[in-house]
């Protein structure tokens, strides 16, 4: 037995019908089949053709990982079942997709896209809202014969996953430079070999502040050499404060891919260590995905070794302490402006340089002679 339904209007012209023709059998008139069977015809008609139906295969595309708060459009593309092969019968249907939570879609003015199946594709803007790995499908597919009288439920089993990244921000110069830079500046330093203009930060020397280039913009704007983007790499180790808060592990996962992702924008490998697992990651495109995979599925906890890293960051619902050897600093307080979505977090501009960067916030000081720190605690716990 085939699952078509009457649709509302379906259910008008069988309730015609069959008004119809109890008065044409009370009353006699015959001027009343002139409504009746036509209606049975097209009742007839659309059952047969919406019974007819089979089972599309699909297939999605357009489906590229990206951050929270970005859209895709996907468009899913019907075929026999084999990919390649045409639908034997196309049909009118309402195609819609199921999603997971963290992903929404725009239809349009409808809860649907309506389309021919096996004529043309089915299209919609899929909207990241969470971090995490997400599932689409399977897809829902209204089909209808040419009246619109009958419905059919078709669910064709095609499923997909989409990794959303957590939200990154950039993360000011005179912090990145203070995990790195002095590895850099010792006497091999080939201050002949220019690399690049970037903005001037904390520390940065007068005699390398660019000066045609510092007129023509707001802030500073100084010379990096070729021996500065030869950088050690940074150890980080990332934890909620309790091992049960999910929100603290979104806060963790973005505290986390911030700071990372504008080490590899200076050229600086990181290893990175999360309760979901670890990842040494290259300053390059397959690096910065391996790291904003690992932060956007990282949950609360700890990671397993937390120790003998060179960064530390413990985050809470609200806020993330970040810790290094000499200072612990809020991530609230540094982050600046989110990065941009087509830089993929990254901490530069186009030309090599960096954004405005906030002014050095307060920070919790260590003081290296006596070990003692100037705040109880030093990292929140």
């Amino acid at each position: 037995m085939f699952d078509a339904s009457l649709t509302r209007r379906g259910r008008v012209v069988l309730a015609v019908c069959v008004v119809g023709a109890v008065m044409a059998v009370a009353v006699g008139g015959r001027s009343l089949n002139a409504v009746v069977l036509p209606g049975v015809v097209a009742l007839a008609a659309g059952y047969v053709q919406v019974s007819r139906v089979e089972t599309p295969g699909a297939r999605r595309s357009g489906l590229v990982d990206g951050f929270a708060g970005e859209d895709r459009e996907v468009r899913v593309d019907f075929d026999g079942g084999p990919p390649g092969t045409p639908v034997d019968r196309p049909f009118v249907a309402d195609v819609r997709d199921r999603l997971e939570d963290g992903l929404t879609a725009a239809y349009g003015s409808d809860d649907a896209v309506r389309t021919v199946v096996g004529g043309e594709p089915a299209t919609y803007r899929l909207r990241l809202l969470e971090r995490g790995e997400r599932r689409l499908g399977p897809i829902e597919a209204s089909a209808t014969d040419v009246f619109g009288l009958f419905e059919r439920r078709l669910v064709v089993d095609e499923r997909d996953r989409i990794v959303v990244y957590p939200p990154v921000r950039a993360i000011p110069a005179w912090f990145r430079r203070g995990l790195y830079a002095d590895e850099t500046l010792g006497s091999s330093r080939q201050r002949e070999e220019f690399d690049r203009l970037r903005e001037y930060a904390h520390g940065d020397s007068l005699r390398d502040v660019h000066w045609p280039a510092t007129a023509k913009h707001d802030e500073i704007v100084v010379k990096e050499f070729a021996a500065e983007t030869d950088h050690r790499r940074v150890s980080i180790a990332g934890e909620t404060r309790y091992s049960a808060d999910a929100g603290a592990a979104d806060v963790l996962a973005t505290a986390t891919a911030s700071l990372a992702c504008s080490l590899l924008d200076d050229g600086v490998p990181v290893d990175v260590r999360l309760p979901a697992g670890e990842v040494a990651a290259e300053p390059d495109a397959r690096g910065r995905r391996e790291l904003l995979e690992l932060a956007a599925r990282t949950g609360p906890g700890a990671p397993g070794d937390g120790e003998g890293v060179d960064v530390r960051i413990v985050a809470e619902r609200e806020d993330a302490r970040i810790r290094t050897e000499d200072r612990t600093v809020r991530f609230s307080e540094m982050a600046t402006a989110p990065a941009g979505p087509s830089a993929a977090s990254s901490g530069s501009t186009s030309n090599g340089s960096t954004p405005a960067t906030a002014d050095e916030p307060d920070v919790v000081r260590t003081d290296r002679a006596s070990g003692a720190a100037a705040g109880k605690g030093g990292i929140g716990r």
